[in-house]
Parts: structure tokens; sequence; C-alpha cells
């Protein structure tokens, strides 16, 4: 085992910092931690003397990130935090040469590794409307056509807008994006989804069926089971977090 880098850890900052070998790394566990609470684990490379967090910085973002992929604020962000931390971008990985000092390698790379952890906050603080932007975006990349805001007129003769249709040569849907922070709106757009369903039934009985499909941004924690449950009964459920699911319910 490479025991310089450890040594050097144990004399200067060993009291906050642990190390250990894993698969030719120096596997460094920092005292920090990504926003759900994930300790921060750097590695260095002895022979290059690269410290890496080895891609796992942007795999936990994209978790967060609907189409699993950043988006332009998100990018922007991302290269001036590389700039400010002196950081490289290689593959994935965020990465740091070190020269002569060690633990302030090892401290600059962490706090641009939570910077870049907290782009995540850019999703939960959009808009409804940047978030359907995203799943245009998306419908685009699948090449699935669609119409959004479209005015559909119900049963009881009152006019519903609903986010999106679309149609594919296999199935065409309506699409409603139930998206808020507040946990008491989250029970007004449920209520209000359930009632555009329920009034709107009559384009699920035509030659050409229409898909239903509620799709909820569950990167917003205000949404109860009993909120699914109630749309399940008129809808198919799907979720932002999930953007292969809805692809798939578009799609067959």
């Amino acid at each position: 085992m490479t025991t310089a880098p450890c040594q050097i850890i144990a004399n200067t900052i060993g009291q906050l910092y642990t190390c250990s070998e894993v698969n030719g790394f120096v596997r460094i566990r920092t005292p920090y931690l990504y926003p759900d609470g994930d300790v921060i684990d750097l590695f260095l490379a002895p022979e290059s003397q690269t410290l890496t967090d080895l891609g796992e910085t942007l795999r936990w973002l994209d978790m967060q990130t609907f189409r699993q992929s950043l988006s332009k604020k998100q990018d922007w962000f991302l290269q001036d935090i590389q700039t400010t931390y002196g950081i490289e971008l290689y593959d994935g990985m965020l990465l740091v040469r070190v020269r002569d000092d060690l633990a302030e390698a090892l401290t600059r790379l962490a706090q641009g590794a939570i910077a870049v952890s907290n782009l995540w906050l850019l999703n939960r603080m959009r808009l409804a409307s940047t978030l359907n932007d995203e799943i245009a975006e998306l419908l685009d990349e699948y090449q699935i056509r669609y119409e959004r805001d479209i005015k559909l007129v119900g049963r009881s003769t009152r006019s519903w807008q609903i986010d999106f249709r679309t149609r594919h040569p296999r199935r065409s849907a309506l699409v409603e994006v139930l998206s808020t922070g507040n946990r008491g709106a989250a029970n007004s757009k449920v209520n209000n989804a359930v009632a555009a369903w329920v009034d709107l039934y009559q384009y699920q009985l035509t030659t050409e069926p229409l898909r239903f499909i509620a799709l909820f941004d569950d990167s917003l924690d205000v949404w109860s089971s009993s909120h699914i449950s109630q749309l399940a009964e008129f809808s198919e459920i799907c979720y932002v977090s999930k953007p292969e699911g809805l692809i798939e319910q578009l799609m067959t």
C-alpha cells in the first residue's frame, strides 16, 4: 500500500479525514456530505498524483435531474465552479492535480464537489413552465409529436387546458404536469386534474382513444400516497425522476 499520502493526511488533517487503498487508488473519506447525507469520498491516483471523485458527484446530480442531463443554466454554473475552484472535468469526473499541498487540493476538490452537487437546487426552484420546456425537449429527442397548452371541451361544456397532447403511431395521449412546491396547492392541483380527466372521459371512447397521463414532479416532496391513488383511478401515473417511464407510456 502507498503509505505516503495517508501519512501526509495523518500529519496534517488526519483528525477529519481517513484513507485506505481501493482498486489501486488511495480512497480518502472526507468530512463533507452530499445534500442527501452521503459522504464525499475522493480518490488519489499515486502515480499521476491526480485527485478525483471518480465521477460520483455528477452521477449524483444526474439522478436529481429529469432528463439525466444538465440544463443550460446548470452547465453554465458548472463551468463557473471549475474556474472558481481550479477543478478540471474529464470524462464526467471532477479532478485536481496535486502539486505540493495535498491538504489544500483535498479541501478544494471537496468544496467544488459540494458546489456542483448543490446545483440540484436549480431543479427545486424551477418554475412549472421551465419543467414543461424540459419535457418538450425530451419529446423532441424521441421524435414524439406534441402540442402544448391545448384546450379541450368536456362533457360539462367547460374548457380545460392540458399541458401536452402527444401523437405517436401507436398511441396518442394527454399529459398533465403536476408541479408545485406548496403542500397546500398540491391538493388543488390533484383535484383539478381529477376533474379534468372525468370531464374529458369521452376522449377515451373514440376510435383512436387518448391515453390520460398524470406526470408528477417528484423532485418536490409535496405529494402523498392519496394524491397518487386519486389520479391512478383515472390516468396513468408517471414521475419526473423516471423519464423512461413517460416515454414508454407515450410510445407503447
